[in-house]
């Protein structure tokens, strides 16, 4: 099956000949192989590159085993550049599996017609940390699992509700939409999640007491969208008799699953102040079948779902993602003033555009829509505010200015923030 990925090639072309080294990163499985040898690939030779000017070194394949010795690896390299005018294209996959491959990347760099872009995803490759071992000279392309919008157009036959249903549960990871029973979806995603992410996250840690960093998981994918903290995460531990966790070893490991690009942190922002406010966050898994799957498809809660793949789809158009807090003053029972705070789902930031969103399962009246827009309506600014519903209805504007839309209509049109 062909998942068309134009967003991450278009991504690859604009970094052409820019004199650094291309690291496409991401959770395993996510298709980044896919992307450089298959689609990248193509890209070239519909180009007009000449094949032989396109060196490719898979290392995870035992027939280039060889070349996971750096020297060897460096030769190789070498030796395919035979014309010195010529450009040439390097594309390395689990980079990794080389000793020392931050210094044969580094010495690639030296080589004036030579382009490189590796992949990884493992080790040091899975960590967020990748682009500092290529000091300034690393240039990093995020892969996601599949947006709802890739999936669908690859399921062109599928109705809205039947794909949002299946993508909602089962998410976005390729391998697992080519699997034809639910139970093989279920398995697939359980033991990848069992025995791939959190065994390299044990492995590369080396993390002997695995049992707290299981819960902890679990409490994670259960909580999303909710405000929470290690400190509050400490206490639900101490509660249940375990003593030892602290806060602290809490945010190792937090930072331990980012890392693995399991999951995402999203900061409070607090709007009319204009500054960060460092406790408590928000978490949201990267892929809704991993999350489904941790929890054994016991909790599939459509209202979490939704704003989870709402953050994910900005995160995918390359936004960045803040949770907003906005102060109001109201007069309570007795005609006192008092001070509320309130949340808006995600401010949205690009560049200079910026957006007000809330994620609104259902607004089944007047009250909800009040309770929806009070935060949005306090904002005293001029950006765009909207909110997203599930039902599939045409985007409208109200007296205030802000936007109601579908959610169909928000995942499938790149351009449903310009509405």
């Amino acid at each position: 099956m062909i998942f068309n990925r134009r967003l991450y090639v278009n991504q690859l072309i604009e970094r052409k000949g820019n004199q650094m080294i291309k690291v496409v990163t991401g959770i395993r499985r996510c298709g980044k192989s896919y992307l450089l040898f298959n689609l990248f690939f193509d890209y070239l030779i519909q180009s007009g590159i000449d094949e032989n000017h396109i060196i490719c070194i898979r290392l995870d394949n035992r027939f280039n085993a060889a070349y996971r010795n750096p020297d060897k690896c460096l030769s190789y390299i070498i030796s395919r550049i035979t014309d010195k005018q010529a450009q040439y294209y390097l594309l390395v996959d689990e980079v990794q599996k080389m000793d020392e491959f931050e210094d044969v990347l580094n010495t690639c760099l030296q080589i004036p017609n030579l382009d490189c872009y590796v992949t990884g995803s493992n080790s040091k490759l899975l960590s967020s940390d990748i682009i500092t071992e290529f000091r300034d000279r690393g240039d990093e392309i995020k892969l996601y699992p599949l947006s709802f919008s890739e999936y669908w157009e690859s399921f062109p036959n599928k109705s809205w509700e039947q794909a949002w249903s299946e993508y909602s549960t089962y998410g976005g990871l390729p391998h697992t939409l080519q699997l034809a029973t639910e139970n093989s979806k279920i398995n697939y995603l359980k033991d990848l999640f069992r025995k791939t992410y959190f065994r390299d996250i044990v492995d590369r840690y080396h993390i002997t007491q695995t049992a707290p960093l299981s819960r902890l998981l679990d409490i994670l994918c259960s909580s999303v969208g909710s405000l929470t903290n290690p400190k509050k995460l400490e206490d639900t531990f101490r509660s249940s008799g375990n003593t030892r966790l602290t806060d602290v070893t809490i945010r190792q490991y937090i930072e331990y699953f980012k890392d693995a690009f399991l999951l995402s942190e999203a900061e409070r922002y607090d709007v009319k102040g204009k500054h960060y406010i460092s406790t408590p966050l928000k978490y949201y898994l990267t892929d809704l079948g991993l999350r489904n799957a941790r929890l054994n498809f016991r909790q599939i809660e459509e209202t979490h779902l939704m704003e989870n793949a709402i953050y994910n789809e900005l995160l995918y158009r390359g936004y960045s993602v803040d949770v907003g807090v906005v102060e109001i003053y109201e007069k309570d029972e007795n005609g006192k003033q008092i001070r509320k705070q309130t949340e808006i789902d995600f401010i949205v930031n690009q560049g200079s555009q910026r957006y007000y969103i809330q994620s609104a399962f259902d607004i089944p009246n007047s009250d909800k829509e009040t309770q929806e827009m009070r935060p949005l309506r306090n904002v005293r600014d001029s950006f765009k505010k909207m909110i997203i519903v599930k039902a599939d209805i045409l985007p409208r504007r109200n007296d205030d200015g802000i936007v109601t839309m579908g959610l169909r209509q928000f995942l499938t049109d790149p351009n449903s923030l310009f509405v």
